[in-house]
């Protein structure tokens, strides 16, 4: 998947068409406020860059942005608003709870929706036809972070702690799987409220345990807690395993007393070698002042798959190139 993204990027600044081509409406459903926030503002960034990339080669964007605050019920509001909007097409949202409500009334509205970066495995396999998603699902954060780990050592067991949300669950439940299919025990299976101020009775659980592996699912403020409360208790597995999200960002690894030597997995790196990650990657830290997350380079790609598909030229109304849409990026990158 790191990969793919990375050759996309390449491949999409040599695709944008030549100057005065056209105008696109498209709808933006983030984290802008709330919890999820800090990683939602690299999604936020990395869609600005998009547009502003677009603008230099006649593509002009017009971005309807809506604040889903991390919560689902505001999202589905959100894309109630877009639809009067009459936006032809819509990037995200970023949580899996929230992508995963907005889905169906995306499929309902027939507003093609390509999620950036949300992992929940049921978003893209409940037969929806407007829905697809750039990014890699939840089986695949967790398959790789096993296989790492067993590629490293010879762990006979494993715990489970991760947040009790759509994202949580379905990663977990995809790591727990394939652990089971590895041969490895499970001998702990932690579901938490995301956002609690203590985690130390689960941690404790958890190190009574004793697992060779821990396996954690969280976003960013309950991932920076969990792993502080872990080194505090003196839990000592022979690898902790972060599970993307806030185990990928800058906040998580600028924590240097306790994220050092946390394996997580992650869409994208700004130091693979790929064909245009290096050049995005010191673009967005010139502009931002900060190091690109996967969720950046993912909402980067998600809008200018979308522009470059609507600037396409059709002498067709709106909702009927809605359709077109469909059938242009299912060769991009079909559903997961």
């Amino acid at each position: 998947m790191v990969k793919k993204l990375s050759t996309l990027l390449a491949a999409l600044a040599l695709a944008v068409p030549g100057p005065g081509r056209a105008q696109v409406k498209i709808g933006f459903i983030n984290s802008i406020t709330g919890p999820e926030a800090p990683i939602g503002e690299n999604l936020t960034n990395g869609v600005d860059m998009a547009v502003e990339d677009l603008k230099k080669n006649g593509i002009a964007v017009t971005v309807v942005k809506q604040d889903d605050t991390g919560k689902p019920q505001v999202a589905m509001s959100a894309l109630e608003t877009l639809e009067a909007e009459q936006v032809a097409v819509l990037v995200g949202p970023y949580t899996s709870a929230n992508a995963n409500a907005v889905a169906k009334l995306a499929e309902q509205y027939k507003i093609p929706q390509v999620v950036p970066a949300a992992a929940k495995e049921e978003i893209t396999k409940q037969g929806y036809k407007y829905v697809f998603r750039l990014n890699a699902p939840a089986h695949q954060y967790a398959q790789s972070l096993l296989d790492a780990a067993l590629s490293f050592g010879k762990p006979k067991s494993i715990a489970f702690i991760y947040e009790s949300t759509d994202f949580g669950n379905s990663v977990a439940a995809a790591g727990k799987a394939y652990a089971q299919a590895k041969g490895l025990q499970i001998v702990g299976d932690e579901a938490y409220q995301k956002g609690a101020p203590d985690y130390r009775s689960t941690l404790t659980k958890v190190k009574a345990a004793n697992p060779d592996l821990v396996f954690m699912v969280s976003y960013v403020a309950d991932a920076i807690l969990l792993t502080r409360q872990s080194r505090e208790l003196g839990l000592q597995p022979q690898a902790f395993l972060g599970a993307g999200a806030g185990f990928a960002t800058e906040a998580f690894a600028k924590e240097t007393d306790i994220s050092n030597n946390i394996f997580s997995s992650t869409q994208w790196t700004p130091t693979v070698a790929w064909p245009g990650a290096k050049e995005f990657a010191t673009r967005y830290q010139t502009r931002f002042g900060k190091v690109p997350t996967y969720h950046a380079a993912c909402a980067y790609a998600a809008m200018m798959i979308m522009a470059l598909l609507m600037a396409q030229p059709a002498p067709m109304p709106v909702r009927v190139s809605r359709n077109s849409y469909l059938s242009c990026f299912w060769m991009v990158s079909s559903p997961c």
